[in-house]
């Protein structure tokens, strides 16, 4: 069943891969230099910028907050990819390649999305945006103390699940601000 979540989410996801393959045209795959704690803390970056701008209530780079979720978004896909060729040193890989790659990681959240959303009613329509930067960015630290640890957790999910989990808190985020792509 296609809910409204579910085609929000499809819509959200379609800008960012948009976003995604024209930067990969553009760019390369720069990206696959990053150790996964530097894409951790470009994600960081953009959820603290975001945090910023919703305490300060104003912002002087004109940038808007929904293209640093977007970035957040991109970024934790980045990291999923690069933790599924964690083997290949290859820099540069072809956008044809990592086009099928991009949409497992996109459909497993999304599934993730939909299995939530059943059992927590769509809690997340009732919280505010400031709330669900804060779950980010704690999502962030979370992540941060699992590679300080080498990927270690005692009873705690893995640092995919946090990704995961992180790209859906960005996707209510967006579609709570009225995000049209």
């Amino acid at each position: 069943m296609k809910t409204q979540t579910v085609s929000e989410y499809n819509q959200v996801i379609a800008h960012c891969k948009e976003l995604f393959k024209k930067k990969t045209q553009d760019y390369g795959t720069a990206w696959r230099i990053l150790r996964l704690p530097s894409i951790t803390d470009q994600i960081f970056i953009k959820a603290q910028r975001i945090r910023s701008i919703q305490e300060k209530g104003n912002q002087k780079v004109n940038d808007p907050i929904v293209d640093e979720f977007v970035g957040i978004i991109n970024y934790c896909l980045i990291a999923l990819i690069q933790i599924s060729y964690q083997n290949d040193s290859r820099l540069e890989i072809p956008y044809a390649e990592l086009e099928p790659v991009y949409d497992k990681w996109a459909e497993s959240t999304r599934s993730l999305l939909e299995n939530k959303n059943h059992d927590y009613g769509e809690a997340w329509r009732d919280m505010r945006v400031s709330s669900m930067t804060d779950i980010i960015l704690m999502k962030l630290f979370r992540v941060k103390q699992i590679e300080d640890n080498q990927g270690m957790t005692l009873v705690s999910e893995g640092i995919e699940a946090n990704y995961q989990d992180m790209i859906n808190y960005a996707v209510f985020c967006l579609i709570k601000l009225n995000y049209h792509v």
